[in-house]
């Protein structure tokens, strides 16, 4: 079996969308473009890609409410990532057994870098 991700279209699966907000999208795909894994401690390093990601989802999105849920994401201190980490695992799940699931969503070893185990040689990004 091949996974495959097309800008979160899964050719594989009949070209399924697996549905998530825009800001739940924008992390996915932040880990998605970092196949090593990011330390949520280390997140607000990574706030000004996540806030590009976002703008090229939502061109026209960003006011003072997403702005704010974008810092509160890359805010260690705060439980915003862990949501946003459930909601992208129940997407998958939603969709998939999860010995399937779990090569999509956002996963690690508390206190080590969390990371999406798909390979990325089978990402196709356009």
């Amino acid at each position: 079996m091949t996974y495959w991700l097309l800008c979160y279209l899964l050719p594989d699966y009949n070209d399924m969308e697996i549905k998530m907000e825009p800001l739940v999208k924008a992390v996915y795909l932040l880990f998605l473009m970092h196949p090593e894994g990011i330390l949520f401690k280390h997140l607000s390093d990574y706030r000004e890609e996540l806030t590009q990601i976002y703008v090229k989802l939502k061109p026209y999105g960003m006011s003072d409410r997403v702005l704010q849920s974008i810092e509160d994401v890359t805010n260690p201190l705060l439980n915003s990532i862990n949501e946003k980490c459930a909601r992208i695992r129940g997407a998958f799940v939603g969709q998939f057994d999860d010995r399937i699931a779990r090569h999509y969503y956002i996963d690690g070893l508390r206190g080590e870098a969390k990371k999406i185990d798909l390979p990325r040689d089978l990402v196709i990004w356009e």
